[in-house]
């Protein structure tokens, strides 16, 4: 299916980026993209991102052996903007840092966020009232997990540090309560596009820190 995009920088367009650089494939041929995703909510999200209609199929996933939708668009000249900013085919283990202008890196790292990210809270039983909250970002990319890292430390001055365990290939770029806290506002502002079981379990959570 052939489709045009626009590749001009606003917020939905570097929230799309964002699920492209994680639930995103190039195909070798230059000319198609891929979109597989468990939630088909993030798909039609990409497509009002883009502004494109691409019919939702399904395809088997190596790990689970189930069927996941993805969507399939195909256009030349998005492919070569996508492989100018850093993006590339099997890029899961080489991807580096991308280029993402500063004005709409938090809209890129949320399309991140909701594509390979996690966010999990809990009551601490050791101290009375302490609520804790973990947002962390996944990437099998060593040199892409250090890149998120130097530059949210940039714009909002926020460390947090990468964990790799011995069996898991992913690192993990993880930002405790505080940091948190500094960041997840700047994600998910009113107008942003979301996804909404995301979004809920982080708002759920804000608003239990302020008990």
């Amino acid at each position: 299916m052939m489709e045009r995009i626009k590749t001009e920088w606003s917020p939905q367009f570097s929230y799309a980026i964002g699920l492209l650089a994680t639930d995103g494939n190039l195909s070798p041929d230059g000319r198609h993209i891929d979109l597989t995703s468990k939630d088909e909510e993030q798909l039609t999200n990409f497509m009002k991102c883009v502004g494109v209609e691409a019919k939702i199929g399904y395809k088997t996933s190596g790990f689970s052996g189930k069927k996941v939708p993805r969507i399939q668009i195909g256009d030349v000249n998005f492919y070569r903007f996508l492989l100018g900013i850093g993006l590339m085919p099997n890029k899961s283990k080489t991807l580096s840092k991308l280029l993402i202008p500063d004005k709409y890196f938090l809209d890129f790292l949320r399309g991140h966020f909701d594509g390979d990210g996690t966010f999990y809270s809990y009551w601490d039983s050791r101290w009375k009232n302490s609520f804790m909250c973990y947002t962390v970002f996944l990437s099998a990319s060593k040199a892409h997990i250090i890149w998120l890292q130097e530059r949210l430390f940039d714009i909002l001055g926020i460390k947090g540090h990468v964990v790799k365990s011995i069996n898991n290939p992913v690192y993990n770029l993880r930002y405790a309560k505080q940091d948190s806290l500094k960041l997840l506002p700047k994600l998910y502002y009113d107008s942003a596009i979301s996804l909404s079981r995301k979004r809920l379990k982080v708002e759920r959570a804000l608003q239990l820190t302020k008990v």
